[in-house]
């Protein structure tokens, strides 16, 4: 016996068309891309547990970096804006004043110090980038020992800042210094040179010991970038019939323009931030030719216990430093682009 034929009793969408309340009911490839889109919709929606584990993961950190940097950012912001030493840290809080931001940019020695923290980042940002630029062009090259070459060349970089300065003052040491003993035997001065009491001098022993101390990881960065350039563009460049500085100019340099921004941010904080190499060489001396405001800072908290004083020099500071890093990374885009 026939079976008796099934009709399908669903009109179709255009049949619900202008009906209020009507359903719409999709086919065929549109059905198949709205379910997924509703899928990707209740998936943002609602997030999974897996979502939440990854949150619950990040919170030890989030909260490390909290209790580490954001806590005591807002103790020293409270501190700069109260007259307040060592002893009186535990005492109760006084009504906010800006006696020690008035204080300080009436201060000569603030103003010296900003002008030599100044000079320094000019000196060993500019010379780091020279030097690091030139070695990491020169160990990118194919020749024998180009591995040995390299570890050289990060040596610097690895020695702690310590050691590097006690290798530095050996050298400069003004009387058995190796610097003295050279400067002798070419002719170029006939008496030893102290160069720990003469400011000029103290300016540039200290400069020359972060420049060796720093170049080193300009290095590092610029090899890493010149790496992953690909030769076919060199290759291109020298069929067109482009010369070595034109390859330079042309393809080196702006292919590694984020490396260099990131890099020179990078390494004007780091002079900015500076302490341990400007501390055990001169101390700030002599008569405050290297003193930097990460200098002031640590005299005037440890060494005077003007903690609120030191505070506000260390939120100028922070200030400082945010705008030299936005200009710069402002400065990288317009070059990149």
């Amino acid at each position: 016996m026939r079976r008796p034929r099934r009709f399908n009793r669903r009109l179709p969408p255009s049949a619900h068309k202008g009906k209020p309340g009507a359903p719409y009911v999709a086919s065929g490839p549109r059905k198949k891309q709205e379910a997924i889109m509703s899928l990707r919709f209740l998936d943002l929606a609602r997030p999974s547990r897996q979502h939440w584990l990854g949150y619950l993961l990040l919170l030890p950190a989030v909260a490390l970096v909290a209790l580490i940097i954001v806590y005591p950012l807002f103790v020293s912001l409270d501190l700069s804006f109260q007259k307040i030493g060592m002893a009186t840290l535990s005492a109760p809080r006084k009504p906010f004043t800006l006696e020690n931001y008035h204080k300080l940019f009436a201060s000569p020695d603030f103003w010296n110090s900003c002008w030599v923290t100044i000079k320094l980042v000019v000196v060993v940002s500019a010379a780091c980038f020279a030097v690091g630029l030139g070695t990491a062009l020169l160990v990118n090259n194919r020749f024998k020992g180009r591995t040995l070459a390299r570890l050289f060349v990060a040596l610097p970089w690895a020695v702690p800042e310590v050691i590097a300065v006690v290798i530095f003052a050996w050298i400069f040491d003004s009387s058995f210094g190796l610097m003295n003993w050279l400067f002798i035997k070419l002719g170029i001065t006939s008496q030893m040179i102290n160069w720990f009491s003469e400011p000029t001098a103290a300016f540039w022993v200290v400069a020359i010991t972060m420049i060796w101390k720093g170049y080193p990881f300009v290095s590092i960065m610029t090899l890493a970038g010149l790496q992953s350039i690909p030769e076919d563009f060199y290759n291109a460049a020298k069929v067109d019939g482009a010369n070595a500085f034109q390859r330079f100019w042309y393809i080196t340099i702006p292919v590694l323009m984020p490396v260099l921004g990131v890099t020179s941010v990078l390494v004007v904080l780091w002079v900015f931030r500076d302490l341990s190499i400007i501390k055990v060489l001169t101390d700030g001396g002599p008569l405050k030719a290297t003193q930097t405001l990460s200098i002031m800072t640590y005299d005037q908290a440890f060494g005077f216990f003007n903690m609120g004083y030191a505070s506000a020099i260390g939120i100028v500071t922070l200030v400082l430093c945010v705008v030299a890093s936005l200009l710069m990374l402002g400065r990288k885009s317009q070059a990149m682009y």
